[in-house]
């Protein structure tokens, strides 16, 4: 499993990296091989010929992995990391090491069963991975961190050492999750993913089903044929039914939750250098990533009403580097701290010089009158509208009789879409203090985005059709990487808004500042 070669022939990857890639696409193809299975098996070809076709398919997918291998090389200078690639049309990469910020290296469940990992050469350029070597061993990939810092004249700043082998960091984390806390983090995140994904798995095997899935006149059919037989049930077992629905739902959600949880989040750790925030986490797939301190742009504290009672809140950092595990879904939030304490939270803040909220800080918002309200209300009202509107025609084909129950919900949801739009209005608003903007909006998930202000690029004020009507606008705050938006102000308050942010940002001594943090600010209206 060791690399071959040298600085002058080139390094290759591990050869059973090989294996890894091809078992790792075997889970993928499962579905095209049912269906050419069931496709084929009336056709003229006949279902023998299904085996002689799926092993076809696997000496290609091998040989062709076997031949990237071949033809795959990475070099080590003085200067960067070269790396060549391509079967028939070669191309060859150059990655100066004054441009890498780091090294991430994530390890998979089946990478680690051949001490094996993935290495990702991150730049922060916003374009994904500029180089990625799958695989190589844990050792090599120890190397070329080591190499990568030494190249950038700090590792002797970094505090800690740590084996990639072993996972060992031999001073004390700024933050860590025991399994107890990954555990509790698991029923806060509450998930019916499984759905979608059994939806999905519907979608694909469709063909296996003897009925069509998506016929919806025939579900109809089947309930109205049956609909006697549900009239006869009383209403004791009714509710006892929907009750016991309703638990299963919240304990499929808490369990899916809980092994989502625990196969990201397990050893969760979070330590602090010169050089950013080094967080190690997951259960299956190990990763092991850095955060420079100078590519975070912002950080994002969020909590609930049932977790703020808890005293738990979570810590995300919006930063230019790679996260190593989001950044193909576009994923540019950094978990800092899934769930912490505040007394955490405010400490994780303070290496990174963001200062934490004061809790007494008090938060501008516009006055809450009628166009306040219908900004807040009207989304909220949509979504309720359009939900009864779907239950009440189904009601109306299967239960005539219960149309004036239905129409007794209206009110109710009215008073429910208001309450709603007023938490929401009490729960947003911005505030400037100590050289950062906060902004808080959500009544459930209630979210602070703090940011310096010497971060914001571009200053902006956006108004939609909905917004025009009723006289309001958004201000927006660009940073690199992400946004800070205020909703719901009037015209006038956002163009002052913009002046006062635009005043203090223009007074900021850039050349102090490195190039990474930021520049003059921009606007547009």
């Amino acid at each position: 499993m060791t690399e071959t070669g040298g600085d002058a022939a080139g390094y290759r990857l591990s050869q059973i990296g090989v294996m890894v890639n091809f078992i790792a696409i075997l889970p993928g193809m499962a579905f095209p091989i049912l269906a050419l299975t069931f496709g084929v098996q009336n056709s003229n070809f006949g279902g023998v010929s299904v085996p002689l076709m799926v092993a076809a398919w696997l000496a290609f997918s091998v040989i062709y992995f076997a031949l990237s291998w071949v033809r795959f090389r990475y070099y080590t200078g003085d200067a960067d990391i070269r790396i060549e690639s391509g079967i028939l049309s070669r191309s060859a990469r150059s990655i100066p090491f004054d441009r890498i910020q780091d090294v991430g290296i994530e390890e998979n469940f089946l990478a680690r069963i051949f001490g094996l990992a993935e290495v990702k050469f991150e730049t922060g350029s916003g374009k994904g991975d500029e180089g990625k070597l799958s695989y190589v061993t844990t050792q090599e990939a120890g190397r070329l961190r080591t190499l990568v810092r030494g190249h950038k004249a700090q590792a002797a700043a970094d505090g800690a050492v740590h084996d990639i082998a072993t996972g060992e960091i031999d001073t004390p984390p700024l933050y860590a999750m025991d399994s107890r806390r990954v555990l509790t983090l698991g029923f806060y995140s509450f998930s019916l993913v499984i759905f979608a994904v059994l939806g999905g798995a519907a979608q694909q095997l469709d063909f296996l089903l003897p009925f069509d899935l998506y016929d919806i006149g025939a579900w109809l059919g089947i309930a109205a044929d049956n609909r006697s037989a549900f009239d006869d049930i009383s209403w004791s077992a009714r509710i006892i039914a929907a009750a016991a629905a309703l638990l299963a739902l919240i304990v499929i959600g808490c369990a899916t939750g809980i092994i989502r949880t625990f196969l990201r989040e397990y050893g969760f750790r979070l330590d602090i250098s010169p050089r950013g925030f080094r967080r190690r986490r997951g259960l299956l797939t190990l990763t092991d990533v850095v955060m420079p301190l100078h590519r975070v742009q912002a950080a994002t504290v969020t909590t609930g009403p049932i977790r703020r009672m808890r005293g738990w809140y979570g810590l995300k950092f919006i930063s230019l580097a790679s996260d190593g595990t989001n950044e193909e879904k576009g994923d540019k939030d950094h978990a800092a701290a899934p769930l912490a304490t505040m007394r955490e939270i405010r400490d994780i803040l303070a290496a990174a010089d963001i200062h934490a909220a004061d809790d007494h800080l008090d938060y501008k918002r516009g006055q809450f009158n009628r166009g306040q309200a219908a900004w807040w209300m009207v989304p909220i009202l949509i979504a309720i509208l359009l939900g009864l509107a779907a239950m009440t025609g189904f009601i109306l084909f299967a239960q005539p009789g219960w149309n004036r129950s239905v129409l007794l919900l209206l009110p109710i949801l009215l008073i429910a879409a208001s309450a709603m739009a007023y938490a929401g209005w009490r729960c947003s608003g911005y505030a400037m203090a100590g050289g950062q903007i906060l902004v808080r909006h959500g009544w459930w998930r209630q979210t602070l985005t703090i940011g310096q202000m010497v971060k914001i690029q571009t200053v902006s004020i956006a108004q939609g059709p909905l917004s025009r009507a009723l006289g309001l606008c958004q201000v927006e705050f660009g940073i690199a990487g992400g946004r800070l938006t205020i909703p719901g102000l009037k015209r006038a308050e956002a163009r002052l808004l913009m002046a006062e942010v635009i005043r203090k940002v223009s007074a900021v001594d850039y050349s102090k500042i490195s190039r990474h943090d930021g520049g003059p600010v921009g606007t547009t209206v």
